[in-house]
């Protein structure tokens, strides 16, 4: 439930409420206004009656949430979450683009491909160094060796680094190097995972699993919320139906309803959707067109020889092309992209 307080209430009487909700075993979570401070009541609450916390002094109303995600609906947060990242917003009117390759394969590759996506129009830099992958003869990605490489090239370019992180166990290690933790269609629901990371304050890119329903994303969401992470993004990175023309089929309808139903930004990924670099700019547009709040993006300087995901991966030209074309369709629907950093010089 949602515990509205009047305007101007004290932090005793905040502080009570929240020793009640706990006392009710819930958990809390505060959210304090410029005029209103809002305080959720999560958990099995259900039976729980609202006169109880209706009688407490200070308390201007109480709501029930009517989704079963509590923390993500716009129900608990009316407006937007914007938040900061090294420099740009997240969720604003800004759009922000994060690019790179889908492996991260070289120390050359990465410091290489880094300064071509920021000089093209990148904001963040994206690169798996732990590879989930179909075959368990693969390629497996470098682990911290290039989770050092990605330090090296954001020391280079200012850009922030947003990595893949696929257990627990490699947690407590990666928070020690990256920007954004990127969450993989394939953990969208390990819940063990998803806790563990609520536990963090890293910034988390959420993407949707291949046959997940956005009612099911949301409520995995919430795992991460609940724990206090409230930094997430969402991503829209195409389902699996029927059709084969393309990899994945991209939902462009989950954007606006995603922004319906909820206060976290919003990403699409071209490249996962498609499986193909001659659609990815298409699908970038669309996604911006459909009010998308950033586009991740896969770019590798020699795509034909990629280790991994080389089909849907652009050229640091086209990546280019891409980004110019993405800004007019910003600019036609009222956003703007983010500007770029200033390159730094060795």
């Amino acid at each position: 439930m949602m515990i509205i307080m009047h305007p101007g209430a004290p932090k005793a009487q905040v502080e009570a409420v929240i020793a009640e909700i706990e006392n009710q075993k819930l958990s809390s979570h505060l959210i304090e206004g410029v005029e209103q401070t809002i305080i959720g009541a999560v958990g099995d609450g259900h039976y729980v009656a609202k006169e109880i916390f209706e009688a407490l002094p200070g308390v201007l109303s109480v709501q029930r949430i009517s989704q079963p995600y509590k923390l993500a609906s716009r129900q608990f947060h009316e407006q937007d979450s914007i938040f900061e990242l090294d420099g740009f917003s997240v969720g604003s009117t800004e759009i922000p683009i994060i690019a790179g390759p889908c492996s991260v394969e070289s120390r050359a590759q990465i410091l290489e491909i880094a300064q071509a996506v920021k000089e093209g129009g990148a904001n963040a830099l994206r690169g798996g160094i732990f590879k989930p992958r179909t075959s368990p003869y693969a390629f497996q990605g470098l682990g911290e060796e290039g989770l050092e490489y990605m330090v090296e090239a954001r020391d280079r370019t200012g850009l922030p680094i947003v990595v893949e992180v696929m257990a627990v166990s490699q947690i407590k290690m990666m928070e020690k190097y990256v920007d954004v933790f990127q969450l993989g269609a394939r953990n969208m629901q390990n819940f063990n995972l998803l806790r563990a990371i609520g536990e963090t304050r890293t910034p988390v890119l959420f993407k949707r699993g291949m046959s997940a329903t956005i009612e099911e994303m949301l409520m995995a969401s919430e795992y991460i919320i609940s724990g206090g992470n409230t930094r997430v993004m969402l991503c829209e990175r195409g389902i699996r139906t029927f059709e084969t023309a393309t990899r994945n089929t991209t939902d462009i309808n989950a954007i606006p309803v995603l922004k319906k139903l909820t206060h976290l930004p919003v990403i699409i990924d071209p490249s996962h959707s498609t499986g193909d670099s001659a659609y990815v700019s298409a699908v970038a547009k669309a996604g911006i067109a459909a009010g998308a709040d950033g586009i991740i993006v896969e770019v590798h300087q020699n795509p034909a020889h990629a280790i991994s995901d080389g089909r849907q991966s652009l050229t640091p030209e086209a990546f280019a092309k891409m980004v110019k074309q993405v800004k007019a369709v910003a600019e036609a629907v009222d956003r703007c992209l983010v500007s770029p950093l200033t390159i730094r010089e060795d």
